[in-house]
């Protein structure tokens, strides 16, 4: 099936939307003072989420570890095990981000360097991970004592998000209704 949308608006559009989400694209909690041990600053406006970035550093780091070191594979295998087990650990009871993020992302970064059946053990054991991580969801405790959690309005947390959205719909909009009108007169 193909648009109806000219494809140089479409494109706009599409470029539109990825300006006006960079500033949080990479930070999925909200914006607010509660939540700042869960961001990191980059710039002046640009958030990035502290576990996302722990986890990249530690998977990063490792990989350059265990490239270098290149682990037997057995003793690969026993880090993946390790690295099951503190994130699993991390599963039942909240654990600070440098323990349930950058250390396992670390030992599964490192253990990729045993070759290719521990490559295959990680990234199944990542899989895995991420799959746990996702079921499990965010920790949302700092929004329970929220005074605006209950208000009809976006909180503070959410607002700077809320209005970027809305401008780009608002804008969008616009192209879209523009380029439909044009449509329409060059047909009739």
């Amino acid at each position: 099936m193909t648009s109806t949308v000219d494809r140089a608006v479409a494109q706009r559009i599409d470029r539109l939307a990825r300006r006006a989400h960079r500033f949080h694209q990479f930070a999925h909690h909200p914006l607010c003072g509660e939540y700042k041990d869960e961001l990191l600053r980059l710039g002046r406006r640009t958030r990035v989420c502290r576990g996302c970035a722990l986890t990249v550093a530690g998977g990063v780091t490792g990989l350059a570890i265990g490239c270098w070191v290149q682990p037997p594979p057995l003793f690969a295998l026993a880090v993946v095990l390790v690295a099951a087990s503190v994130f699993a650990a991390s599963l039942r009871r909240r654990a600070p981000k440098s323990v349930s993020r950058l250390l396992p992302a670390l030992a599964l970064g490192f253990a990729l360097g045993g070759g290719s059946i521990a490559a295959g053990l990680v990234v199944v054991t990542g899989a895995l991970f991420a799959g746990a991580y996702r079921r499990r969801g965010p920790d949302r405790t700092p929004c329970s004592t929220c005074p605006e959690r209950l208000g009809e309005a976006p909180c503070r947390g959410w607002k700077e998000i809320v209005t970027a959205e809305r401008a780009f719909r608002r804008l969008s909009g616009r192209w879209l209704t523009a380029t439909a009108s044009a449509s329409t007169m060059q047909r009739g």
